[in-house]
């Protein structure tokens, strides 16, 4: 289907372009002294309507014959004859109205009295096609254009997604093969802790296969994963490892990316209590600025502790997810503080996925 006539709006706007095309045509015929307004106008805007219509068919000419695989003398050869014989069906069509006009209103036919008429009529109307002609080719430009962008965001979501699922795939092997390492080392030390932290284990594995499947969980059941994490890592760690949060009610339905604090809480424990022989505190902080949700996560350092110059596989999963996800609006931060550590993420208030609608909390 033609791309005016499918869309009402574009349909109007080109009507109205044509009775602007009508109201010259009358003063061209009244200026040449055969019509006077009155019947300029009845013969004008008509006819403009019907050759609205006709010139609509240079759209598929111009589907058929491209400007990229066909030949300039082609495609002039190919609309003169069409403008030509446009304008002929163009010439009949007002000589029909303008007799249907004498005999009911009195109206002069045009006969050879009026050729200075049927000139103006048919040299614009070779004009008029070989334009609507430009603004077809015009109009598939910029369809053509759309339609690529089109196809370069898609690929670009499709490449995205992509992206996330592998990073989200790495996210339980990597943590995996640390909890392991953690029972294997307690297996002949403490063997009562190990089965017990082979058994919390196993339910965490469980929450995060369910969480993880989808694209967003409430801030609030992200919390509860890294409390559950925490508490298979005090079976080795005990007393040396403490936990404090500070999350507004307010913001514990907000929606954020599942498992993206618990490898910034397991790179804490990793970097931060572990080295240290009297453990620590672990902070998490929730706050809202504008649009923004930061999310903090803080831990003692020693200083006599270098760790590796690259950054962890959490670190950097969870940096490459945000990116992902939110482009410039989302962030991670990381660096020291005096004797802490700290990350930081920075994400943008998301959508509720059900109503549509965002969340305004206060």
């Amino acid at each position: 289907m033609h791309p005016i006539l499918f869309q009402r709006e574009r349909l109007f706007l080109y009507l109205g372009a044509w009775m602007v095309i009508a109201g010259i045509l009358a003063g061209l015929t009244v200026k040449s002294g055969t019509l006077n307004w009155g019947e300029a106008v009845l013969l004008t805007i008509p006819m403009c309507l019907v050759y609205a219509f006709i010139c609509l068919t240079s759209f598929y000419l111009c589907r058929a014959f491209s400007l990229r695989t066909t030949g300039y003398a082609r495609l002039f050869l190919i609309y003169i004859v069409a403008s030509l014989l446009s304008s002929a069906l163009w010439i009949g069509a007002t000589r029909g109205w303008s007799f249907i006009l004498g005999q009911s209103v009195g109206f002069p036919e045009l006969t050879g009295q009026n050729e200075n008429v049927i000139h103006i009529f048919f040299l614009n109307g070779i004009l008029l096609f070989l334009l609507t002609v430009f603004m077809h080719y015009l109009m598939i430009a910029v369809e053509e254009s759309r339609s690529r962008e089109k196809q370069a965001l898609e690929q670009s979501v499709l490449a995205r997604e992509a992206e996330l699922r592998a990073l989200r795939a790495q996210i339980h092997p990597h943590f995996l093969f640390n909890s392991l390492n953690s029972i294997s080392a307690l297996t002949a030390a403490d063997p009562r802790s190990a089965r017990e932290m082979s058994i919390r284990l196993a339910e965490f594995l469980r929450k995060t296969l369910r969480f993880g499947a989808a694209d967003r969980i409430s801030l609030g059941s992200e919390i509860g994963l890294v409390e559950d994490y925490l508490a298979i890592e005090k079976t080795r760690f005990a007393r040396r490892l403490v936990f404090r949060k500070e999350v507004p009610e307010a913001l514990q339905e907000v929606l954020v990316p599942p498992l993206i604090l618990q490898p910034l809480v397991e790179n804490a424990i990793n970097h931060g209590i572990a080295p240290l022989p009297e453990g620590g505190t672990i902070r998490l902080s929730v706050e809202q600025y504008d649009r923004k949700l930061a999310i903090r996560v803080e831990n003692p350092v020693d200083p006599d502790y270098h760790p590796p110059r690259k950054g962890g596989v959490g670190i950097d999963n969870v940096s490459r997810r945000v990116r992902a996800l939110h482009g410039a609006e989302g962030r991670l931060v990381t660096g020291r503080s005096g004797d802490s550590f700290v990350a930081e993420v920075i994400l943008p208030m998301v959508t509720d996925p059900e109503t549509g609608m965002e969340r305004t909390l206060q």
